[in-house]
């Protein structure tokens, strides 16, 4: 699933291309995503302004104008692909291509969801951050608001692995299991580790501001079906340390370990023993 870099690297591909743009024509090329889209859903966004796109943890919200909000979850596969005006090729939409957004001044976004795990709704801009889980949302990690004293405070007393604890949006929004490996790697944390000291906590915070800030500068990681807006692939996959990379050599300047591949609470999780305590 895209995570909180791929999320915004999506939102900063639409901006130049959606905002200030009308949507003059909706076509919903199928009843749903994983949720029915909500009745009148194209017609009330026909005719209106995007005026702002903003992002929610993992969540996209295109702001109209008259105060309605168009929210967006890429889900597993979804994806934008734009087609700027003058675009003298528009190809037919495809088979997994459910909504296509007709703009002003001539140009597309197709939104494209081969595993159907995404969705879409409308809200008012009051409601934007409530429902869908939206409004359990913990604090955006890139913000002056997440610090180690937000970590250690939702540690203390837990009981529960510092990798789980991560994983929960309720904790810090927009996080998954890559970016959460690689933070831990770089803050030389083991995820099995159950307590944090305030130092560590710190060390933690920043470790996962400069990665997530990395991956979003290389354009997020591209793994399956994520890519740009553009359909450009991100290339911070080349940068990972240690997800994904079970049975090979730390890069670790001096560490000598080798990462570790286990599985918690059903999922994937790389380290390295030698330098993550």
């Amino acid at each position: 699933m895209p995570e909180l870099p791929e999320v915004e690297t999506v939102r900063l591909g639409l901006l130049p291309h959606l905002r200030e743009r009308t949507v003059t024509r909706m076509e919903l090329r199928r009843a749903g995503l994983r949720f029915p889209f909500p009745e009148g859903f194209a017609a009330s966004i026909e005719g209106r302004v995007i005026q702002d796109i903003n992002r929610r943890g993992k969540y996209l919200l295109l702001r109209l104008e008259g105060g309605l909000v168009w929210r967006v979850h890429l889900g597993m596969s979804g994806r934008f692909t734009l087609y700027p005006a003058g675009t003298t090729a528009m190809p037919p939409p495809g088979k997994h291509d459910h909504v296509v957004t007709h703009l002003s001044d001539g140009g597309r976004a197709v939104f494209s969801d081969p595993r159907r795990f995404g969705f879409m709704d409308l809200a008012t801009a009051a409601d934007a951050e409530s429902g869908r889980g939206l409004e359990k949302l913990g604090p955006e990690p890139l913000e002056p608001a997440f610090d180690g004293t937000v970590l250690h405070a939702a540690m203390t007393g837990r009981g529960r692995s510092l990798k789980a604890l991560l994983m929960d949006q309720r904790v810090v929004a927009g996080l998954g299991n890559i970016y959460v490996c690689e933070a831990l790697w770089e803050a030389g944390l083991s995820p099995l580790r159950d307590r944090l000291d305030k130092r560590q906590a710190d060390r933690l915070a920043a470790a996962i501001r400069n990665v997530l800030t990395r991956a979003i500068a290389a354009g997020g990681s591209s793994l399956r079906d994520y890519r740009q807006a553009d359909g450009q692939l991100g290339y911070f996959q080349h940068r990972w340390r240690a997800y994904g990379r079970g049975g090979q050599p730390c890069g670790k300047t001096g560490c000598g370990g080798t990462i570790l591949r286990t599985v918690q609470n059903g999922r994937s999780s790389f380290h390295c023993p030698a330098h993550q305590k």
